[in-house]
């Protein structure tokens, strides 16, 4: 559903990819995007609600939420049909998967790293920084030394199908388009937040580059007192406004997740150049168990799981933007 920058209005479809195993959705339609049932996980995209069912499993047993935020994303970086994140993600220019993520905890922990090569699980590594170490980012060979001393496994990470990807876009030379992440955001039980952010990064992006994903309070930012947002698209674009941490202010000022969420992305776009494709997509919840979306890409969905539901959600507040012009980034 299109609007316009000065009027917004949230899109009711949603979407029939829910599991038939779990009963009728908790969202009350009186309260909005709200659910009273926990553990609630939220995440971008369609393979979020994979991640999001894998980290509920988590919960179930008896683990924390930034464990089950860990183990969730895990889950889309070994597996992500669309070639963003993890083994299979698209390489950079030099034919090499160099993939970010980062972790963010209670308390404001944090930890995150960029440009890592070779480690399957960039954001278990992310978590060791976190907790090992007392720094927030470790990047390139640094974050690979590092994830071998805590005992990670070297592996390839480039598959035969992202390969192939990478010699047509050699011989065609054309402008690399895929640029999407998996963010999870987790609220727990007993009212912990969690929330973590892993990618491939831009396909066939320059060596070296690194975009909003492991940057706290661009790609992902927790504060347990207010609540979680997490970004994906252009990390460009995204970087430069601190998206994530603007849209957990907008909640702190009594914002719910979805309008902070649509606010942040007209705070960006109000100050990008005219004409210019923006990418730009949040997803967020808070501290009472309200939840949203919104973006500009026209194809953006994201995912709710609970213990009673599981559903791929449409219902984003998609913008088209006075002289912007809605992307396609996946």
């Amino acid at each position: 559903m299109a609007i316009s920058r000065r009027n917004f209005m949230r899109a009711t479809a949603l979407a029939a990819a829910g599991s038939a195993s779990l009963r009728a959705p908790a969202w009350s339609a009186e309260t909005g995007q709200r659910t009273e049932d926990r553990p609630l996980f939220v995440s971008t995209w369609l393979h979020g609600k994979r991640a999001n069912e894998a980290a509920l499993e988590v919960t179930q047993k008896g683990g924390s939420v930034l464990d089950a935020v860990e183990t969730g994303i895990g889950v889309v970086e070994i597996d992500c049909p669309d070639r963003t994140v993890g083994y299979g993600g698209l390489p950079n220019a030099a034919g090499v998967v160099q993939m970010d993520a980062c972790i963010m905890g209670p308390a404001h922990q944090a930890g995150s790293v960029a440009a890592l090569e070779g480690i399957l699980h960039p954001i278990s590594v992310a978590r060791r920084v976190m907790e090992k170490t007392p720094h927030v980012m470790l990047v390139g060979a640094g974050a690979r030394d590092f994830a071998l001393e805590e005992g990670f496994a070297t592996a390839p990470t480039i598959t035969p199908e992202a390969r192939a990807a990478w010699e047509d876009w050699l011989a065609r030379q054309e402008q690399p388009s895929t640029h999407d992440t998996v963010s999870v955001l987790g609220l727990g039980a007993n009212g912990s937040i969690a929330g973590g952010c892993s990618t491939s990064g831009w396909g066939f992006k320059m060596p070296g580059r690194v975009g909003d994903s492991p940057i706290i309070g661009s790609g992902l930012y927790v504060d347990d007192q207010v609540g979680a947002a997490g970004a994906t698209g252009l990390g460009e674009i995204i970087m430069r406004y601190c998206g994530s941490f603007l849209v957990v202010e907008h909640m702190r000022q009594g914002m719910s997740p979805t309008e902070a969420c649509a606010a942040a992305v007209q705070r960006i776009a109000s100050s990008e150049p005219a004409g210019e494709k923006l990418s730009v997509n949040f997803v967020a919840l808070d501290r009472e168990g309200r939840f949203g979306a919104a973006g500009t890409d026209r194809g953006f969905v994201y995912s709710v799981t609970t213990q009673s539901s599981s559903e791929v959600r449409e219902d984003s507040v998609i913008q088209e933007l006075d002289g912007h012009e809605g992307a396609h980034s996946y």
